[in-house]
């Protein structure tokens, strides 16, 4: 008997966040963890890209440099530091802090460190680093630290937690690849949870998608990038005043609806030329440009450089 199962080709709605991590291009990557006891105090010079530490079980306190207060971590919370700076993790900050480089090989072990003979918190810690013209546009201006600590959330991270806490404790063929996709996971799931809880929390492109207006414009934008968007038409899909709307917009997200458009459409097209296998026309015109010239105008007034010149870089 034969069976046949039929797929139906059902449109996908547009997807910013996704749209937006799926053209970042990491570099560096880095997962570990750690397994504390006693007194300890970590100490992590600046950074680029996004650190973010979970705590499986334990507590802590997270001081970031420039912040007035330090930060108490409970089992469950999860923290983003997307803007570089230097910070310490302790369970005790009056005790002198060990710089992270310092910490020694010998108490590495599949990826935990183990200090002061573990057993009173475990952490876990990635670190994601991006290259490229799209970074900016995931970091924008969020804050120095974002915390995740509601009780609903933290029911969403523990499996995930969970998981990579036994994938780094006993290593198996494919632990890598599996702990590789655990942290990309829970950094999205964390964006995801900030997303939810961060409208009116600063400007940027993350916060344009949590209110929920603004995001009908943004989602419009992605979903057909090479359409002949206008203010008026953006602000009907938003169902406010034109007026209200690009007041709205650059509240929430630092830039007007049609910069946003045009910043959006500028990555996509970085990220076409790169694969170099389509006419800088063909890009021109799938983009809403009626020549390869006034492409390439905006393409050099947003990016810098010509569109041939940054398809040869990349």
């Amino acid at each position: 008997m034969n069976i046949h199962i039929f797929f139906e080709n059902v449109p996908m709605l547009a997807d910013p966040l996704s749209d937006v991590l799926s053209l970042l291009k990491p570099h560096t990557y880095v997962v570990g963890g750690f397994d504390l006891g006693g007194d300890w105090s970590v100490q992590f010079e600046k950074h680029s890209g996004v650190k973010y530490y979970a705590l499986v079980s334990g507590s802590a306190w997270l001081a970031v440099e420039g912040e007035c207060n330090p930060i108490r971590l409970d089992a469950g919370d999860c923290v983003l530091l997307p803007n570089g700076r230097r910070f310490v993790i302790s369970n005790n900050l009056a005790f002198d802090p060990t710089p992270f480089e310092d910490l020694p090989e010998s108490g590495w072990n599949g990826g935990i460190i183990t200090m002061n003979g573990g057993g009173d918190t475990m952490m876990l810690g990635g670190h994601f680093d991006y290259s490229g013209p799209h970074t900016d546009m995931l970091l924008g201006t969020m804050p120095a630290v974002v915390g995740l600590r509601d009780e609903n959330d933290k029911a969403g991270l523990r499996w995930v937690l969970e998981r990579m806490r036994q994938e780094l404790s006993a290593a198996q063929p494919g632990t890598a690849l599996v702990v590789q996709h655990l942290a990309h996971l829970l950094l999205v799931q964390a964006l995801r949870l900030y997303l939810s809880h961060g409208t009116g929390r600063g400007a940027g492109w993350l916060f344009a998608l949590g209110d929920a207006k603004i995001a009908a414009a943004v989602e419009a934008i992605h979903a057909s990038p090479g359409a002949r968007w206008t203010l008026p038409a953006l602000a009907e899909k938003a169902g406010m005043s034109r007026s209200k709307f690009a007041a709205r917009f650059k509240a929430v997200s630092g830039s007007s609806p049609i910069d946003y458009l045009k910043r959006w459409r500028m990555l996509l097209a970085c990220e076409r030329l790169t694969r170099r296998n389509e006419p800088v026309s063909a890009i021109a015109l799938s983009l809403g440009y009626e020549s390869e010239a006034a492409f390439s105008t905006a393409f050099k007034r947003v990016m810098g450089c010509a569109p041939r010149t940054y398809a040869t870089r990349g």
